[in-house]
């Protein structure tokens, strides 16, 4: 991510130094007409040179010779008021007369001077071999005499072009190793807070998985209390019954055997109670075999259970668990809420994932409310299969029944057993 920030951030920073090297160069090259304009170029344009005195020329030509020597300038042309060629370092041309274009009579009026690419002119080209590009310049001066003038001066491109190179290699890498400083420098507190958010998975992965944990202890609590207390005195109770109603007032028996035969009712409920509390853990058995166990107190309830079930003996046991555990969560919901007549329970393996359906035909629920108070169990199941590298989804309207899909992914590395 720091890596392709930087790119985001390099990429515009360059097209920007490219833009503001490139005009540096062309005001350079501007800079440097106008002081030859100033200095070199204006003392020397007097009346003699106005009328073509060779001599005056020849000052000139000597006093611009070593720019035109080195190459610092291609072509250079200066010109009065009128647009007349007073002088220029081709001879052919001193004495023409040029139509002045609107940004050269600017310059008579001591406007900014002005730097653009062009391609060479006929005449310049029929002179001169060189490259098919120039940099033209205009600059406004005056002569000794006062008179206004226009100094015209023609750069070799590929010259200002490798100025502009050069204030590129000599600015760019400092802006890069400047932006490679600053993500050096947001490396440490990004490392530090990816370990702070890792650290913070860790502890809500613990903390889950103990509520997780004294969810199933506090249902294992319940149950034996159940078995080893209730269970046993309602037991004791209805056998009590059954022997008074064989040897008591004949009277009293069919009040007796209706009473033992509720009671025996709520004993059998509250046993496939204990047992949906109370089941086998899924270690003890096959995941197959536990889902297959979770319907049971459903099927004693006179509901059609229809089951499904592939074997999925390579899930890991975090896994097999968080299934188990989430299929029991909806079936006792099943159980307690939706007065279905028919569940289907489906367990399939799809290339490298497990989807296990739950479906009931009940009177289903807004699946977009909020769960309501003391009613947590499914949303810490939704925390459950998303750390197990799952996902959930629930679809339930009112009168059509409620459909759940769990989808696991491979067994992780780091949970594999």
């Amino acid at each position: 991510m720091g890596l392709v920030a930087l790119v985001i951030v390099a990429i515009p920073v360059g097209f920007w130094i490219r833009e503001v090297s490139e005009d540096y160069a062309l005001e350079n090259a501007k800079g440097i007409t106008q002081r030859l304009a100033d200095y070199a170029v204006g003392p020397l344009v007097s009346d003699e040179l106005l009328a073509g005195n060779p001599e005056s020329i020849q000052r000139l030509d000597n006093r611009l010779s070593p720019w035109i020597a080195n190459g610092a300038v291609s072509r250079i042309k200066v010109l009065n008021a009128d647009g007349q060629v007073i002088y220029s370092n081709v001879p052919t041309l001193i004495g023409r007369e040029l139509e002045l274009q609107e940004s050269s009579t600017a310059l008579l009026a001591e406007g900014q001077g002005s730097v653009t690419y062009q391609s060479r002119d006929e005449l310049i080209h029929e002179l001169d071999g060189g490259t098919e590009e120039l940099v033209e310049v205009l600059v406004g001066s005056r002569g000794a005499d006062g008179h206004p003038l226009i100094v015209q001066a023609y750069y070799d491109d590929e010259n200002v072009r490798a100025q502009h190179g050069d204030l590129l290699l000599g600015i760019v890498p400092a802006i890069l190793l400047a932006l490679v400083v600053l993500q050096l420098a947001q490396l440490v507190p990004a490392v530090r807070l990816a370990r702070r958010v890792q650290g913070h998975q860790v502890v809500r992965r613990l903390l889950l998985q103990r509520a997780m944990d004294a969810s199933e202890t506090e249902r294992r609590r319940i149950a034996r209390e159940l078995h080893d207390e209730v269970i046993q005195d309602l037991s004791g109770l209805a056998y009590a019954m059954e022997s008074q109603e064989t040897h008591g007032d004949p009277g009293q028996q069919q009040f007796l055997n209706q009473s033992r035969t509720m009671l025996q009712e709520n004993v059998r409920t509250l046993r496939s109670m204990t047992s949906a509390l109370y089941l086998t853990d899924v270690q003890d058995l096959d995941l197959c075999s536990s889902l297959e166990r979770l319907t049971e107190p459903l099927k004693d309830q006179g509901v059609d259970v229809r089951s499904q079930l592939a074997e999925c003996s390579d899930l890991s046991s975090e896994q097999s668990a968080v299934l188990y555990r989430l299929a029991r969560e909806i079936l006792m919901n099943i159980s307690k809420h939706a007065h279905a007549r028919t569940v289907d329970l489906v367990l399939t393996r799809e290339a490298r994932r497990t989807v296990m359906v739950v479906h009931d035909d009940g009177i289903g629920f807004d699946a977009k409310a909020q769960p309501r108070e003391g009613h947590l169990g499914l949303m810490i199941m939704k925390d459950a299969i998303s750390e197990a590298g799952g996902s959930i989804e629930v679809r339930s309207r009112l009168g059509e029944g409620t459909r759940v899909v769990v989808i696991l992914g491979a067994p992780r590395a780091d949970t594999a057993r």
